[in-house]
């Protein structure tokens, strides 16, 4: 697939202190926004700040009507300044506040690698949809771990380096194509197509962008702070919150952030998959 640089551009304005994140989610958000997410009323599960949806829609061309929910409250907090949140609850995903069959549709990107727990979450997925009501998901499969390059330091190994790569995502599962479905079926839903995005190549770029930025910050306190804390301490969090990064600026850190691609992610053993299904009109 083609790695759009207008795209790229924008999350790069929208996140000037995660160049890493940015990278990622500029080819993840393009194939999100070409699964024909439908009109309605749809559940974002894990909407952190918000700005990921708001550039996902933005991209997709429309308004959406959405709840929000996440367990963190600064991020809810700052998740309110977009009016297409109905509403936004501080919660987790395994008790949705919402009564049954409430959404046409269920969108989550780069959120369930997160929970250790999936189980009571795609329950309560399956109990929220709609009959008929579709699900996106944009997740990390095992294919992430095989195209890391590893360690630049002599001496670790690479199950050293995956077991620190994992504790600072805080990546708890990487599940396979067939692992969603078997998953997803146990709470009346079934997945309907699965595809891979970025490649090797790709994911090489994002290690090293997050060794010399969220990785290097975690070294540095030793381990003992996740990214978005030492973001918060450093205000960059706020930064990002605020505002918007020149478009100049930013177009010209895409040209720096995707040189040498190709504007190419060739994708013969991804990294991440989209994975869309729908719940079952008879249960």
């Amino acid at each position: 697939m083609k790695i759009d640089s207008d795209l790229l551009t924008d999350f790069v304005a929208r996140y000037p202190a995660q160049p890493a994140t940015a990278f990622w989610r500029g080819i993840e958000i393009d194939i999100l926004a070409q699964a024909g997410i439908p009109d309605g009323l749809g559940l974002d599960l894990g909407c952190g700040d918000g700005i990921l949806t708001d550039i996902l829609f933005e991209r997709i061309g429309r308004k959406p009507r959405l709840v929000g929910i996440d367990p963190d409250p600064l991020e809810t907090d700052a998740a309110r300044q977009y009016d297409f949140y109905e509403r936004i609850h501080t919660v987790g995903g395994d008790a949705i506040p919402e009564a049954d069959a409430t959404f046409d549709y269920v969108v989550s990107n780069s959120v369930l690698e997160h929970i250790p727990d999936l189980e009571p979450v795609i329950r309560e997925v399956g109990r929220v949809l709609k009959p008929g009501g579709k699900f996106y998901y944009t997740v990390p499969c095992p294919g992430f771990h095989d195209n890391l390059a590893g360690s630049v330091i002599p001496g670790i190994s690479r199950q050293q380096y995956l077991a620190s790569i994992d504790k600072r995502l805080a990546h708890f599962n990487y599940l396979t194509s067939e692992d969603w479905q078997e998953l997803c079926s146990r709470h009346g839903m079934t997945v309907t197509a699965v595809t891979g995005f970025i490649g090797k190549k790709a994911t090489r770029r994002w290690e090293t962008l997050s060794r010399m930025t969220g990785g290097l910050l975690h070294t540095l306190s030793l381990g003992a702070k996740r990214p978005i804390e030492i973001q918060r301490a450093l205000k960059l969090r706020d930064l990002q919150n605020s505002g918007r990064f020149p478009r100049g600026i930013a177009a010209a850190l895409t040209s720096l952030i995707a040189s040498g691609l190709g504007g190419e992610d060739v994708v013969d053993h991804p990294s991440g998959l989209l994975v869309v299904g729908e719940r079952n009109r008879v249960q």
